[in-house]
């Protein structure tokens, strides 16, 4: 083999590792960004259900709100009858 042969072997062995390398990092660049792409999907859906979650504690706020207040006027008018019944057996007791 002459020096020229060698020189032609080393060169073929150059240019395929230079383009394994460029292939490979051609693919590991495209895998980083679809996982970019699925993180920024995720993300998203995450968002989307805090969001939900925060409308949904907003209305059960509501809610509890308006319970609140009816339990209030209930033990109001509670409150009325007891001192009604309180007062019918003071008349009663009276009568006897």
């Amino acid at each position: 083999m002459s020096s020229s042969d060698w020189q032609e072997i080393i060169g073929v062995i150059g240019v395929f590792i230079l383009v394994i390398s460029v292939v490979t990092v051609g693919i590991w660049q495209l895998a980083a960004t679809w996982r970019a792409k699925a993180q920024l999907a995720r993300e998203k859906e995450y968002r989307s259900i805090a969001d939900r979650a925060v409308l949904v504690q907003e209305g059960m706020e509501r809610q509890l709100a308006e319970i609140t207040g009816q339990l209030g006027q209930t033990r109001g008018q509670l409150d009325s009858m007891q001192e009604r019944l309180e007062s019918l057996e003071r008349i009663l007791k009276d009568v006897e």
